[in-house]
């Protein structure tokens, strides 16, 4: 497992400035994940998505749950420094399913910029463990489906008024 390594294939990198400090910033990405996740379009089980997990502690689970209550690994957390980074295994193929010998990361730095806004920053690479799919892979995390329109709803959602009144 690496976790500070320079990429060195094809890379997807994202930042967006959120009107919240850093701390709900990282909240709301992390504990509040399905307040910005499309879960209706981007969701693995057979049966409709109910919740998205981020377990906060290095090794734990990044899974989604089934209004059925069956539980469809995504990957793990490889760093939880809160509030200020979170590195996850994306070990989803290209066919969208789990499958343990695929290991992408997720890293995304969390910035202050002032007491009232962040800057997150969202770096996806060894998108070459996608073998002959690296390209097709890179521009589907790279669409407006992929993390392009998610961030910008994350930052959205982020920016609201109640965002920073949930604990």
């Amino acid at each position: 497992m690496t976790t500070n390594r320079p990429a060195t294939g094809p890379v997807v990198r994202k930042s967006v400035i959120v009107a919240a400090p850093l701390a709900i910033a990282f909240e709301v990405f992390t504990a509040q994940i399905e307040s910005w996740w499309p879960m209706a379009s981007h969701h693995i089980g057979q049966a409709e998505c109910s919740a998205v997990v981020i377990e906060p502690h290095s090794g734990g689970r990044w899974y989604e749950r089934g209004v059925d209550g069956v539980e469809c690994v995504w990957g793990k957390v490889l760093v939880w420094d809160a509030p200020r980074r979170v590195v996850l295994a994306w070990q989803l193929s290209a066919q969208f399913q789990f499958d343990p010998s695929i290991h992408t990361e997720v890293d995304v730095r969390f910035m202050v910029i002032d007491e009232h806004s962040t800057r997150v920053e969202l770096e996806h690479r060894g998108l070459e463990a996608y073998g002959a799919d690296t390209m097709a892979m890179h521009d589907a995390f790279d669409s407006p489906n992929g993390w392009n329109g998610m961030l910008d709803h994350y930052a959205e959602v982020a920016g609201r008024p109640v965002a920073a009144t949930r604990g």
